[in-house]
């Protein structure tokens, strides 16, 4: 695996994220013969109901089963290892890179500009607040004002 490395920050080659795309086709080749391996199988399995010696017959489907299946798991086996590696190598360095992003001058007074936004909206909310309270309180003195105010004798 390479690394290209850019005033300390570390990116994901074009070679890594192809080296992903090869393993994941050959982990789907390797799950198709799994299919047909289980295919073959359970059909063969099938068939031995039919013999007489059905034990036997199923001895002999489950020990060619576990031949076929075997050498298949080894590779997968080898191939997930690979991905996790590389899934890992490509995690860490896009932790980086957003480690670096974080660092940043305009990250950091973006997120002070933030912080500042978010306190005047809580001042504005809480006044709003408040204020709503005050004229819930007046509210039945506003209403005798305006009642007596409005006597139309």
């Amino acid at each position: 695996m390479t690394v290209c490395s850019l005033s300390g920050l570390v990116l994901a080659t074009p070679a890594e994220e192809a080296e992903l795309e090869q393993l994941n086709k050959i982990e789907q080749d390797l799950e198709l013969q799994r299919e047909w391996v289980q295919f073959r199988w359970k059909r063969d399995s099938s068939l031995c109901y039919q013999e007489f010696w059905v034990n036997y017959c199923l001895g002999n489907v489950r020990a060619d089963y576990r031949k076929e299946l075997d050498p298949i798991r080894a590779q997968e086996v080898a191939v997930h290892e690979a991905q996790r590696k590389l899934r890992e190598s490509l995690k860490n360095q896009e932790d980086i890179k957003r480690a670096a992003e974080r660092a940043s001058p305009e990250k950091a007074a973006e997120r002070v500009e933030n912080q500042r936004q978010y306190e005047q909206k809580q001042k504005e909310a809480a006044a709003r607040a408040a204020d709503l309270e005050q004229r819930r309180k007046d509210a039945p003195k506003r209403a005798q004002e305006n009642k007596a105010g409005t006597s139309l004798d």
